[in-house]
This record gives C-alpha cells, sequence and structure tokens, in this order.
C-alpha cells in the first residue's frame, strides 16, 4: 500500500511539472486510413444486424450526432437488460492506449466485437453474425470487394476500427489555442487551463486525448464506493480494484453523466468530486467555475463522414 502511494505521489509530481504540463498538443485534423473498409465499417455501425433481436445497432449505444455516447448513465441492451458501464464516447477512442472502462481491449479491432457479443447489449454470437451477413443481399459482394475470405470475424472487426479510427473531433478552441491563437480563448477559459495543470488535474489527464493513456485508482483519498470493481474483474489482483482507465476530456461538456458509473450529472459535480476523491482537496467555488470554463472549450468539430451521415431508422 505505501509503495502503491509512494509511485502515485511521484507520478503525481512529474506530471504536475511544467515541462510535463506544456506536452497537452491538438488532435491532428486527419488520421490515414482506408476509405473503402470506413465505408463498410459505417454501414455496418449504423445497421442493427448484428444485434440478435435486429434492433440495436453500435449507433443506438454511441450517438455519433451528438457525443458518440449515451445520455443515461447505463444504457438499456437487448430485451431491457441495463448495461454495467457509463457508456464511454467513441470519439476519439483510437488515441485511447485501452478500450472500455477496464481497459479489457488493447485496440480499437479488440474491442469491436465485444458489444456485438455481449449478452447485456447486443446479446449476439458470432456464429449468427457471420450467418445473418453472409445470407444478406449485399454484405457479401461489400466484403468480397475487400477480402479474399470475405466475411470473417476478423475481417468485420477490422472494418468496424478502421470506421471508428476516422471519429476524431480536432479544432476545438483549447487546440486552437495551442496552435497559437490565443484568442481562441478568453482570460476565464485560459484561467481555468492554468488551474487545470497548478491543482493537479493535469496528472492524469494528459497527452493528445486530455486522458485515455493510463490506469487510475477511483478514490485516491476518499472511499468512492464503487460497486463495479474495475481492472479486478480481468486482473483478479487485488491492487487492481476500482482501477479504471483515466477517461479522455475531449468533448467532456456533451458526455454527461459522468465517471464509470454516471454518478455525476454534471461537469461542476464531477470536478468536483475529482478534487475531492483523487486530488485531496476540495477548490473554491470561483476555481471550480473556471476549470469548468476551460472544459467547455474542448469540444471538437464533428468529423465530414458524420456530418454527411445518413441514419436509418430502427
Amino acid at each position: 500500500m505505501k509503495k502503491s502511494f509512494f509511485l502515485f505521489s511521484l507520478c503525481f509530481s512529474l506530471l504536475s511539472s511544467p515541462l510535463v504540463a506544456a506536452e497537452l498538443v491538438p488532435i491532428p485534423t486527419e488520421l490515414k486510413v482506408d476509405d473503402e473498409k470506413v465505408q463498410l465499417g459505417k454501414k455496418l455501425f449504423l445497421d442493427p444486424i448484428l444485434s440478435k433481436d435486429k434492433t440495436f445497432s453500435c449507433m443506438s449505444c454511441h450517438n455519433l450526432l451528438h457525443n458518440g455516447a449515451d445520455t443515461t448513465a447505463y444504457t438499456k441492451g437487448i430485451d431491457g437488460q441495463q448495461g454495467l458501464f457509463n457508456v464511454p464516447t467513441v470519439y476519439n477512442s483510437v488515441y485511447n492506449f485501452r478500450q472500455f472502462w477496464d481497459g479489457r481491449a488493447k485496440s480499437l479491432k479488440e474491442q469491436a466485437l465485444n458489444p456485438i457479443i455481449n449478452p447485456v447489449e447486443m446479446g449476439n454470437s458470432m456464429p449468427v453474425v457471420l450467418k445473418d451477413l453472409k445470407e444478406s443481399k449485399v454484405y457479401p459482394a461489400l466484403f468480397e470487394a475487400l477480402y479474399e475470405d470475405g466475411i470473417t470475424a476478423e475481417n468485420l472487426a477490422e472494418v468496424l476500427a478502421e470506421f471508428e479510427k476516422i471519429l476524431i473531433t480536432p479544432n476545438s478552441p483549447f487546440d486552437k489555442y495551442l496552435k497559437g491563437d490565443l484568442k481562441a480563448l478568453n482570460s476565464h477559459e485560459i484561467e481555468g487551463y492554468r488551474l487545470f495543470k497548478a491543482k493537479g488535474c493535469i496528472s492524469c489527464h494528459n497527452g493528445v486525448n486530455i486522458g485515455g493513456n493510463l490506469y487510475n485508482k477511483f478514490g485516491i483519498y476518499k472511499d468512492a464506493k464503487s460497486e463495479e470493481l474495475g481492472r479486478y474483474n480481468t486482473t483478479h489482483k487485488e491492487e487492481d480494484k476500482y482501477v479504471f482507465k483515466v477517461p479522455s476530456l475531449r468533448n467532456i461538456a456533451l458526455t454527461a453523466p459522468y465517471m464509470h458509473d454516471g454518478r455525476a450529472k454534471t461537469l461542476e459535480e464531477a470536478v468536483n468530486i475529482m478534487t475531492q476523491y483523487q486530488l485531496g482537496h476540495p477548490m473554491d467555488k470561483d476555481s471550480l467555475q473556471r476549470i469548468v470554463d476551460f472544459l467547455k472549450t474542448l469540444t471538437g468539430e464533428l468529423p465530414t463522414i458524420v456530418k454527411d451521415m445518413h441514419v436509418p431508422p430502427q
């Protein structure tokens, strides 16, 4: 326990330094992708054919026209079942070092099929999914145009991941500020950015995704009373209890409710929880509000492929 606390303190100290604090970088405006695979992945992302009862698509839980996530603490899946985690946004997930709150998937491709076969989400099985796709009127030809072996689980995961890869949201006001446009943020937002660094928020929320690149225990200085055990469910190591992937703060103003269990309904409440549980020193009202002002500058632009999206009825 002492060793873990020492490592956390060392990490906190290093990441709070001016050197590391300066390493926040803008999201790139584009990524190299295979356009044909992206288009097929998009079609499948929107198609409820992947779910057991043909009523749920990936889009059902990841609303690309809004925040890439949901607006409820726990999304309901097939047969009205409730998920175990607050749905994370799919936007900018390509920059996460792991996928899912508990980090059980190492890549977008490894993540892609999990919701499809999860019994409380889309509730399907891979043999049924592949059978349905092979019997459809459109998918065999689309897959055969890209792959010699046509429709396989591997190829399905690849095209879904290729589409998700392109779901980045660049050109937020903060990105413009980082690129040198000092008028992109007002004085309150700049002060919020200063406090974000000075108070230690940047110790966990750093890098291109302003988060999503490390694990941390939820409840460092105060018991967070989480019913979900996080990484422990995968590793079964005692030290991994209540350890979760730190979420990205990109588009955070749009992705309420917050935390893995959706316990915080507003940004103000979320920041207040973090100051108590993770930083150990509650902030005054003005400082908290300035940080919220800064967080609102992290909302980027929807990708063109989403702006032009036609969503089929489900």
